[in-house]
């Protein structure tokens, strides 16, 4: 199965230090049948790109939670054994939770396909998105409408092999 794990700048470079994404439980996102309802699609592309969409949210709450962090989204996509993954039934239908899985077990850096985060001209926007998060999920409109501006940017592919590059490049 592949997951997406929200990480941001620093804990990609943690990641790429020990090998490894995390000793789990680890929060992911997938295709879930919660999402595949709420995104009315069988295109598994489609499905992918809303839960790489959903981690890279994830990220951003991330990097609401830690100011010293870059303004950067960071997804690693990787490939998990389905057994391994699982959505936790309490939160299966939260829209907050969509596509939310929790993976057991380590999950080692060697098993991610691929690198995604956002392009160095996306900071500013993902800065401000940070900072309105809070009232965004307060309800508040136009802190929404800021953090669908950093949504609007695409997250770059990147192959594992360019971590170290990223993280040289980081601010």
């Amino acid at each position: 199965m592949r997951v997406y794990v929200p990480l941001t700048l620093p804990g990609l470079a943690k990641a790429h230090e020990t090998g490894e994404l995390g000793d789990g439980p680890l929060v992911a996102y997938a295709v879930t049948p919660a999402l595949r309802e709420w995104y009315l699609s069988d295109d598994i592309e489609e499905l992918e790109y809303a839960a790489l969409n959903r981690a890279a949210l994830a990220s951003l709450r991330l990097l609401a939670a830690d100011p010293g962090a870059p303004r950067r989204r960071v997804v690693v996509a990787v490939d998990v054994p389905d057994r391994s993954a699982s959505v936790d039934p309490g939160r299966g239908l939260d829209p907050a939770a969509l596509g939310e899985v929790r993976v057991t077990g380590p999950v080692p850096l060697a098993k991610a396909a691929a690198v995604h985060l956002d392009a160095a001209d996306a900071r500013t926007d993902v800065a401000a998105a940070a900072d309105a998060l809070p009232a965004a999920d307060a309800g508040d409109d136009d802190a929404r409408f800021t953090v669908d501006g950093a949504e609007d940017h695409e997250l770059l592919w990147f192959a594992t092999q360019e971590i170290p590059g990223l993280l040289g490049s980081q601010g």
